[in-house]
């Protein structure tokens, strides 16, 4: 039996000490700005490894990070479990049923954004393919995966976006959303067959098929009887009462390794399996809310940052950086990831007011594109400097567009939302211990006062929208909403629930604040509008204590109008 030394252990300790400190404070600086936190993870990384601590005190870099096989395969392998795990919340992110709802539109728009970046990635690599081709690599694959490594968007940094600009329970976000979802399913899928081929040295007709055919079959059966399974299981463990979290995250751990290990016997890399895995159970209605926030933490709070920390630790990202092809791939990858949606949206039937804001929102490459670029490194298919041309674009894009978002949003009419609220369709005391029945109380007050259409249509159309994507929000806030096409302006209703309902929300408290909004269907820009307003001013610790305290339905509609009319309350004095 083997037995690794105290000494390697401690050097082990002390490296995941250095980069998960360092990793996590960083990344809180940019999670205050607003900025997502890959980029301290790899800043981390540049300042420890060769680019930077490797210059200027190479010994002493080398005490913290020796070269010996068995001290870097340690580190290596976290990492690696880092990003198995990445690929495995990524698949979690995405509910497949959700997307598939959303499919006329949400394929042309993710196709769309597939199809136009690689076209124009395809024309400038193939020209500079004899300058960055990788030792192990033809023109043919190395122009394959740089293109697929531009198409792929970031899902993760686009959700984190949405929700800090408080439109992610819209029904823009949940389209926005979906697209990426299919982008993902898509591109992951092209991408995975194309490393298969590659992995097997042969690009022959048969080979191609078998490929294409097998990768069809596995995702086919993961989505079909796959995903029934794992419904069934989870609900399983929930009927038994097992401890959750606990039991449903040793679970889909276990999938994750089980469609990696099948991934890898068909000839594709196992990462495609534990993103298919997660995918499997992302679709489940047996996990909670609250369950894949804690996995989307506990990934993100260990192994992520292990992960892209690695990557500076590894790479001269200083000697490798390459200003014309950085500058190059980042102009023309956001160029393309914005003109796909952008023209998919055009052939589509949705409001041309929110084109832009689709659009902007597929720009960033953020970890996927990472994510690619290693596994494309790893294998030779690019040279350094490509790859940290990559992972520059990566890191811009990411940083771009969440202000290119906000900006897109604040060009939109500006709307008082305030306005859309009676003291009519307020409830002080919403009766019902369900979302369902809370929802047809508030509809069936919004169709008696407001005239909106019949109460039972109203609440269908509610309810549709609410199976689709769940619209608890954190701190006790749900905002169930839909948009009628027999609605000339927007209401909104308010109900107070005393007890708390259980709404599925991430933070597992129940809903006591929840607001029904109806829009009509011409204008889809204003849902996003009030919602957003809500968000922000639901947001202030000031606010909900002041709507838990208010004393009668009068004092409750006169604070939350002035909550929704100036974001706030204003503190009172002495």
């Amino acid at each position: 039996m083997y037995y690794v030394e105290e000494h390697t252990l401690l050097v082990f300790l002390v490296q995941v000490l250095l980069l998960l400190g360092l990793c996590r404070g960083l990344g809180e600086v940019f999670r205050r700005w607003k900025q997502p936190t890959v980029t301290a993870d790899i800043l981390v990384g540049i300042v420890l490894g060769p680019t930077l601590l490797g210059r200027v005190a190479p010994e002493f870099q080398q005490v913290l990070f020796p070269r010996a096989a068995l001290q870097q395969s340690m580190l290596e392998t976290v990492a690696w479990l880092g990003l198995l795990f990445l690929l495995l919340d990524t698949g979690l992110a995405i509910d497949f049923r959700s997307a598939w709802r959303q499919r006329n539109n949400a394929v042309i728009i993710a196709v769309s954004g597939l199809i136009v970046p690689m076209m124009m990635v395809a024309a400038p690599m193939a020209f500079l393919a004899h300058r960055y081709l990788g030792e192990a690599a033809s023109p043919l694959f190395f122009v394959l995966f740089v293109g697929m490594a531009m198409t792929i968007s970031a899902l993760p940094v686009a959700v984190r976006v949405l929700q800090d600009l408080n439109i992610f329970k819209s029904d823009l976000g949940f389209l926005i959303v979906s697209a990426l979802m299919v982008n993902d399913i898509i591109g992951w899928i092209m991408f995975t067959i194309l490393l298969g081929l590659f992995l097997q040295g042969q690009f022959e007709a048969y080979r191609v098929a078998f490929l294409v055919g097998a990768t069809g079959a596995f995702t086919l059966f993961c989505f079909t009887l796959g995903r029934r399974g794992v419904e069934r299981a989870l609900t399983f463990l929930k009927e038994k009462d097992m401890p959750e979290p606990g039991a449903s995250i040793t679970f889909i751990l276990l999938l994750g390794m089980v469609c990696g290990a099948a991934t890898i016997a068909i000839g594709m890399h196992a990462l495609f399996g534990f993103f298919i895995a997660g995918i499997m159970a992302g679709g489940a209605r047996a996990l909670s809310e609250n369950s894949r926030q804690i996995i989307n933490q506990m990934v993100y709070a260990i192994f992520v940052p292990l992960f892209f920390a690695n990557i500076g630790l590894k790479i001269d990202f200083l000697g490798n950086f390459d200003v014309f092809l950085a500058v190059l791939i980042t102009v023309v990858g956001i160029a393309g990831r914005f003109l796909g949606p952008w023209l998919g949206v055009f052939l589509t039937r949705h409001p041309r007011e929110n084109q832009y804001t689709i659009a902007i929102a597929h720009t960033a490459g953020g970890e996927m594109q990472i994510v690619v670029s290693i596994l494309a490194l790893e294998f030779k298919l690019i040279t350094s400097p490509v790859f940290v041309a990559v992972v520059f674009a990566a890191l811009v894009s990411s940083i771009v567009m969440g202000p290119w978002l906000a900006y897109s949003l604040r060009r939109r009419e500006r709307v008082r939302v305030s306005d859309f609220l009676a003291p009519d369709l307020v409830i002080d005391n919403l009766a019902g211990r369900t979302r369902e029945r809370a929802i047809g109380t508030l509809c069936t007050l919004a169709s008696s006062q407001a005239a909106v259409a019949p109460g039972e249509d109203v609440c269908e159309a509610v309810l549709a929208r609410e199976r689709q994507l769940g619209t608890a929000m954190e701190e006790g806030v749900a905002i169930p909403h839909a948009r009628l096409r027999t609605l000339e302006r927007p209401v909104i209703a308010f109900g107070r629930s005393i007890s708390g309902i259980d709404w599925n929300s991430p933070d597992a408290e129940p809903a006591r604040f929840i607001f029904l909004i109806l829009t009509p269907e011409k204008r889809g820009d204003v849902q996003v509008q009030i919602i957003g307003a809500i968000a922000r001013a639901m947001s202030s610790a000031r606010v909900r204590d002041a709507l838990q305290a208010a004393g009668d339905k009068k004092e409750l509609y006169n604070t939350l109008r002035r909550a929704l009319l100036y974001g706030n309350l204003p503190r009172r004095r002495g």
